[in-house]
């Protein structure tokens, strides 16, 4: 890519943002859709392959959009570098098939967590409003989202509160490295520093939540509409 360093990791920050928010539409998307899809499964949302994307297109979509003309317009004014060839890493199928098998592992023993944490949830969390849980789950810029879901996520919680954590899962996931699978494969590809995540990570998150609060919880259409 024919950039400077620092316009390449900015345009690579937005495009995780990016890939975290669409990625929720489905269960094949990532784990955590995966993990919100299995604990919904059963009554009273009896959640389908897509429950997710009739609960959440509405914020999804055009926050993916919005990013990616936000995208255009970082490079549109970035300097241009020469192309450099690079080599890139070949990888077998044996090593597709390992990660596909511990991706499995990793979800299925967040699947047991969140098994396990169903007392916790059904007593405490059903108690906790959802503009509380939406900016708790900032947590998810140092924990990854997919981990959180599935120690928050249950049938027990009503709609407005699964958005809302979801949503605050998913926008925080884009601030820090940690806070979803895109970023540090990212990170690690490239060499992104945290700090350097960080940078733009951070505000854009932010500014991310803060809209999102308002468009969730004030705009007149939607779960949490009100």
């Amino acid at each position: 890519m024919p950039l400077e360093r620092k316009d390449k990791i900015n345009l690579v920050i937005i495009t995780c943002f990016a890939i975290g928010l669409g990625a929720v539409l489905t269960p094949l998307g990532e784990p955590l859709s995966t993990i919100a899809i299995s604990k919904l499964q059963g009554p009273p949302y009896n959640a389908g392959f897509f429950f997710l994307f009739e609960k959440l297109a509405l914020y999804v979509i055009p926050g993916v959009l919005a990013l990616g003309v936000l995208g255009v317009l970082f490079t549109g004014k970035a300097t241009k570098q020469e192309c450099v060839t690079m080599v890139e890493d070949t990888e077998t199928l044996r090593d597709v098939g390992a990660r596909a098998a511990k991706v499995y592992v990793f979800v299925m023993a967040l699947l047991l967590l969140g098994a396990g944490m169903k007392i916790i949830i059904d007593k405490y969390f059903t108690a906790i409003p959802s503009e509380v849980l939406y900016w708790v789950n900032m947590l998810s810029a140092i924990l990854d989202n997919a981990t959180l879901t599935a120690a928050e996520i249950a049938p027990s919680l009503t709609i407005g509160q699964i958005t809302a954590a979801l949503m605050g899962l998913l926008i925080a996931g884009g601030m820090l490295v940690p806070g979803n699978i895109p970023n540090i494969i990212a990170a690690n590809k490239l060499g992104i520093t945290s700090k350097e995540w960080a940078r733009l990570g951070v505000p854009v998150g932010l500014v991310l939540m803060l809209v999102y609060f308002v468009w969730i919880f004030y705009i007149p259409f939607g779960p949490l509409a009100g």
